[in-house]
């Protein structure tokens, strides 16, 4: 089995961005970049975001190049993915005055509250495996994919504790897997005042806008 194209090269880009992949982060999705995207096109004035589970830093480094003086925490738990943001941030010649990386374990140690909290959590099914590619298995951390048994654990700590975090008019958005989205529904409007699922690219319910 070949290891993945983008490992190969090295890098993959994302929105203008470059990301450096040598610390072998979550290769970043195209259903992400979508997303992403999707909320620069919205956004047009400056944001102080936090970007949770960063990995690779993409999403946090997207909105840091794509919004004029907008500044982004990185928040993640893995030592070298907290070395790979880093690198992305000096190869992609970011102020570093516009950035911190934090290492957390989802909100631990973090204080700040933010206009934005954007989320790629750990989603994947522990019991739907067998659905995951076998190039991803061997080669992506899985740090990065699985989510306890029903793929739930780290949303559900998430949801709960996000809104903690949030500045009054805040804004979340989070991936999760379209088959997740009944009960993330649940969880959610026991918590929030507003929300929106929204589909991706290939027409599955892919993310959701939750307003505090």
């Amino acid at each position: 089995m070949e290891i993945p194209e983008d490992y190969k090269n090295g890098y993959k880009n994302f929105l203008g961005v470059k990301i450096d992949l040598s610390k072998r982060p979550l290769i970043p999705r195209e259903e992400t970049e979508y997303w992403v995207s999707t909320f620069i096109n919205d956004n047009n004035k400056s944001i102080k975001c936090l970007d949770l589970f960063s990995g690779s830093g993409c999403i946090g480094l997207s909105i840091l190049k794509n919004i004029k003086e907008s500044t982004c925490d990185f928040g993640e738990i893995d030592d070298g993915f907290i070395e790979q943001i880093k690198i992305n941030i000096e190869i992609n010649n970011i102020d570093i005055n516009r950035c911190k990386v934090l290492k957390t374990n989802i909100f631990s140690g973090i204080n700040d509250k933010y206009d934005v909290i954007l989320a790629n959590p750990p989603y994947v099914a522990e019991d739907r495996k067998d659905e995951v590619g076998e190039d991803v298995k061997k080669f992506e951390p899985a740090i990065a994919l699985y989510g306890g048994k029903d793929g739930m654990e780290i949303i559900r700590f998430f949801l709960t504790e996000a809104k903690e975090h949030l500045k009054e008019d805040g804004l979340i958005i989070m991936e999760f897997d379209p088959e997740q989205k009944k009960e993330i529904e649940e969880i959610i409007k026991n918590i929030y005042s507003d929300y929106e699922f929204k589909k991706d690219q290939f027409d599955k319910y892919r993310f959701v806008k939750i307003n505090k």
